[in-house]
């Protein structure tokens, strides 16, 4: 089964773009999970299982490099073409 996320990372302190660039970098760093960035959250697709992975291990990561952080996500069970423009 496939999943797609939409995720927002919103680090609790003063110089909050770094975490959030160091986040999207390990992101990429993922086999077969597609990613797209735009200016107000990044989307994730892959297999359920792999994305699901990928987020639990990511999320603990950035909250012991960084500390507090609010993560928002959505989920959408299936493919999405992240790459489609409306």
């Amino acid at each position: 089964m496939q999943l797609t996320v939409d995720i927002s990372m919103y680090p609790l302190h003063d110089n909050y773009k770094d975490p959030i660039r160091w986040l999207i970098k390990r992101l990429d760093s993922y086999q077969g999970i597609e990613r797209v960035t735009n200016s107000l959250s990044t989307q994730v697709s892959g297999d359920y299982d792999a994305v699901m992975q990928m987020l639990s291990v990511e999320m603990k990561a950035a909250y012991e490099q960084f500390g507090k952080a609010i993560f928002v996500c959505k989920f959408l069970q299936g493919e999405f073409d992240l790459r489609r423009r409306t």
